[in-house]
């Protein structure tokens, strides 16, 4: 890895780096796609949470949205992977090292179409790593074909009338057993980097299904995956902040238009004020039924809509040592001589 100096002037956070040094490569995506602005989230996020990058690894699969991590992190460790096939290298990589973070980008055909089964599995197991869905409901690189997550009867000029109900992301990743579920729209900035910020602290996997339109093939008023959409009918659950665990915070009672302060596993807490007066994201089935009624009269909820911490990561699960496996040497990863010999007499 080479050294990161920021020009001279540059404001620095905690670690001496520059808002800059977190940036990758110029984005070749669409003007206006909703990806970058997700992209130039992550960026300020890593700044303002003095994320070191060689102690981030980025993910993703095929797609639009998985040629994002090209443009944020340049001086993390990344992997593109197969279609669909993206959480499978994800929990090798963090299992063999899992003192890492991760933020992995995927979209809703490498997620909800050939991937769902390895994303499902994924969030089964609890994988400690931040799962960014950045969701059209098109095939935007095969010229904008219906995707999983399409509205039902939605209809487009090259791709027809779409006849199928849609995949619902975050519902598929509660019943999974996910405890951190949340959904945004990339048009909403701020609320973009408050969840990310909460995801990176949580302990297992944190899926954040981010409505992200695609300017050139699903951008229609009457798509609920459109721009214009999003911001007439967005429906905040409740407005989002994160604080440091190294701050501290007092609150009062959380009533309406009040603040509720959840905290991380790390210490860290997320602000919750109420917008709803009767939404509680630690409720499982009330979560579900918020989802599905949304789903029903067309809303565009956002916010974090589940959060639970009390299931283990896989790493945790597995009782992993502290010290990384890639870290560990040959002596200490290979059984000897008698311990094989051992095991071999009582197979005899």
């Amino acid at each position: 890895m080479t050294e990161m100096t920021p020009a001279r002037g540059a404001r620095v956070n905690a670690i001496g780096l520059a808002q800059a040094d977190y940036k990758g490569l110029p984005s070749t995506l669409c003007q206006g796609c909703g990806h970058n602005s997700i992209a130039n989230q992550i960026v300020q996020v890593a700044y303002e949470l003095n994320v070191r990058p060689h102690e981030m690894l980025k993910l993703s699969g095929i797609g639009c949205s998985s040629k994002s991590p090209a443009y944020f992190l340049g001086q993390s460790f990344g992997f593109n992977t197969l279609h669909g096939r993206m959480p499978s290298l994800a929990t090798g990589a963090l299992i063999a090292n899992h003192a890492m973070r991760a933020i992995a980008v995927s979209g809703d055909g490498d997620t909800a179409s050939i991937g769902l089964g390895q994303f499902k599995h994924l969030l089964r197991r609890n994988v400690r790593m931040v799962y960014v869905v950045e969701n059209n409901g098109v095939y935007g690189l095969t010229k904008g074909q219906f995707s999983a997550t399409a509205d039902e009867g939605q209809e487009l000029k090259y791709a027809g009338t779409n006849d199928f109900p849609p995949i619902d992301i975050c519902m598929e990743a509660i019943l999974a057993g996910c405890g951190f579920v949340a959904r945004s729209f990339s048009g909403d900035a701020a609320q973009v980097r408050e969840l990310m910020k909460a995801a990176l602290s949580h302990r297992g996997t944190a899926v954040l299904d981010i409505i992200s339109p695609c300017v050139a093939f699903n951008n229609d008023d009457s798509s609920t995956k459109s721009y214009s959409y999003g911001k007439e009918h967005e429906i905040p659950l409740h407005g989002i902040g994160f604080v440091p665990k190294e701050a501290e915070i007092e609150v009062e009672a959380y009533d309406p238009g009040e603040m509720r302060v959840v905290e991380m596993h790390d210490g860290s807490l997320i602000k919750l004020r109420k917008l709803e007066t009767d939404y509680d994201p630690t409720d499982r089935l009330g979560a579900m039924h918020r989802l599905q009624w949304a789903q029903a009269q067309r809303e565009f909820i956002t916010g974090l809509v589940y959060y639970d911490d009390s299931r283990p990561s896989l790493a945790e699960a597995s009782r992993m040592v502290d010290a990384p496996l890639a870290s560990l040497g040959e002596g200490q990863v290979r059984p000897g001589r008698e311990v094989l010999a051992e095991l071999m007499s009582g197979l005899m």
